[in-house]
């Protein structure tokens, strides 16, 4: 029913284990970890333990070659947990290759994994049952694409890689879905809207909406998407007092401070949970009360949510 790849068999040095702490903010007032809290343990656990001075960051630093966020799913676990609680985090990578229809390489790829653990807990009140037990809070798979962004259009696909530390090719077959796929109702779903719609109010993206990286964060996308689609499930009469359990993030290109978006979505039911599917689009500049007609999105968003 719902897309997340297997975690692979990998060497040691591709496993890392690390801990993270959460902010106030982290933990709803149910005492679910959140969604938009999880990716952040993909630094400590992987960026930093296991990527910081490898063969991939000599290529960034050397070639100029950087693995580009693609796609990002994020799964809520258990709970509750108190805030003060640090998580127990377990993180692995891959790269492998994609293939076109006549078998030629056609992308480099590093793919995430990422599990969170911590103690069954309260951050007020008396404890739990079961309380210090440990349970999984979340899990987070992160795909990204090689690259060279700074290069001129013709030259930044990276179809091999030129380092006497890693393979040309890395070995293992990575299958790569569609970002327009998103758009589809997950099988067992029951549309509640006919066809997607058009969010009423338009996202104007700032300085606030960005990062280090020169655009908007990855993880804004998702946290305006369920804003957007808990406007549309209130009017269709719903109760808004839910919490986003699963994302799946598709990113075609970035946007940036400055650039005017619309959020296209349409709203289902599946399993007796609430769901929007949807993306953010181009905003008409000649209309402003609509989304350019035909353009292509900048991300593709799926998201489910339980009381």
């Amino acid at each position: 029913m719902h897309y997340f790849p297997d975690e692979p068999c990998v060497p040691e040095q591709q496993q890392a284990t690390a801990v993270m702490h959460l902010r106030f903010e982290d933990v709803s007032q149910n005492g679910q970890v959140m969604l938009d809290a999880l990716p952040h343990g993909l630094g400590p656990a992987v960026w930093v333990k296991l990527l910081r001075a490898s063969p991939v960051e000599a290529l960034m630093l050397t070639q100029g070659i950087v693995p580009i966020l693609t796609r990002l799913i994020i799964e809520g676990g258990e709970g509750p947990i108190a805030t003060r609680e640090p998580l127990e985090l377990q993180g692995r990578y891959q790269l492998a290759h994609t293939e076109d229809a006549t078998s030629q390489v056609n992308r480099l790829i590093l793919a995430m994994w990422l599990s969170a653990s911590g103690r069954r807990s309260r951050t007020y009140g008396p404890p739990p049952p079961g309380a210090g037990e440990p349970i999984q809070v979340g899990r987070v798979f992160a795909e990204h694409v090689f690259t060279r962004p700074f290069a001129p259009p013709e030259a930044r696909k990276v179809l091999r890689f030129e380092s006497p530390d890693l393979p040309a090719v890395p070995p293992e077959r990575y299958d790569f879905r569609s970002p327009e796929a998103l758009m589809g109702l997950p099988e067992g779903a029951e549309p509640l809207d006919a066809k997607p719609t058009l969010d009423p109010i338009p996202v104007a993206f700032g300085l606030d909406h960005t990062d280090g990286n020169q655009h908007v964060n990855s993880l804004v996308y998702p946290r305006l998407f369920a804003e957007a689609a808990l406007r549309r499930l209130s009017a269709q009469g719903h109760s808004t007092a839910v919490l986003a359990r699963r994302v799946e993030v598709a990113y075609r290109k970035p946007c940036f401070a400055g650039t005017q978006a619309r959020i296209m979505l349409r709203t289902f039911t599946l399993g007796g949970a609430l769901g929007a599917l949807g993306a953010f689009v181009p905003e008409a500049p000649e209309d402003p009360a609509s989304a350019a007609p035909g353009a292509r999105a900048y991300c593709y968003i799926r998201t489910l949510f339980q009381g």
